[in-house]
């Protein structure tokens, strides 16, 4: 498991296949909230809202890039929503 405070705002985040996921806006506690700027509009066509990854996910750290364990469609099928 990694330092989770390693992780910083606008690093980008990767899949384990080097696909762009998003963008970091912050951690919040085990979650990595991504930026709303490579969000999707939502299925009621209203604007694009913050995403949570499990940092769990999170397999390295390289430079300003996190990579993920997982591939990025994976990773977006785990996306969580602010609770």
């Amino acid at each position: 498991m990694h330092d989770h405070s390693n992780i910083k705002e606008h690093m980008k985040v990767i899949g384990a296949d080097g696909v762009h996921v998003g963008t970091v806006d912050h951690v919040e506690g085990e979650r990595i909230k991504l930026t709303k700027n490579d969000s999707p509009s939502t299925e009621d066509g209203k604007g694009a809202k913050h995403h949570y990854l499990p940092a769990g996910l999170v397999a390295e750290i390289e430079g300003d890039t996190v990579r993920l364990s997982a591939t990025a469609q994976n990773a977006v099928d785990m996306f969580e929503d602010a609770e």
